[in-house]
């Protein structure tokens, strides 16, 4: 059974960094795509940032220039480095795998959340 794990939520001030990481666990898993969503209370589920396997990067509008996204394909693990962070940024964030094709496949991690306050 394919799982994610994520690291890296927690509190924040405005302005400040953090850096998320979720790493995919199971024989046989290699995501076509890996990347990140956020849901806030009382708000849909909503993209930040995707990246497949050979870098294609898709950004959402209100996280460029201040996020950042990597993975590391040997480890199956994708990073989210988050800098000049807002209140409005507060969420909890959700890790995604995706396999493309016949067989294809989604997964989500369990959320973690991420809180921009002082």
């Amino acid at each position: 059974q394919v799982q994610l794990v994520e690291s890296g939520g927690g509190l924040v001030q405005p302005g400040g960094s953090l850096r998320l990481s979720c790493a995919a666990s199971g024989g046989g898993f290699s995501a076509d795509s890996m990347g990140w969503y956020r849901q806030a209370p009382g708000k849909q589920r909503e993209l930040v940032a995707t990246m497949t396997r050979d870098g294609n990067i898709n950004y959402a509008d209100s996280v460029k220039g201040r996020f950042t996204i990597s993975r590391d394909n040997a480890k199956n693990t994708v990073y989210l480095q988050m800098n000049g962070l807002k209140p409005e940024n507060t969420a909890v964030y959700y890790c995604n795998a995706n396999i493309y094709g016949y067989w294809s496949r989604n997964y989500w991690g369990q959320g973690t959340q991420v809180t921009v306050s002082s």
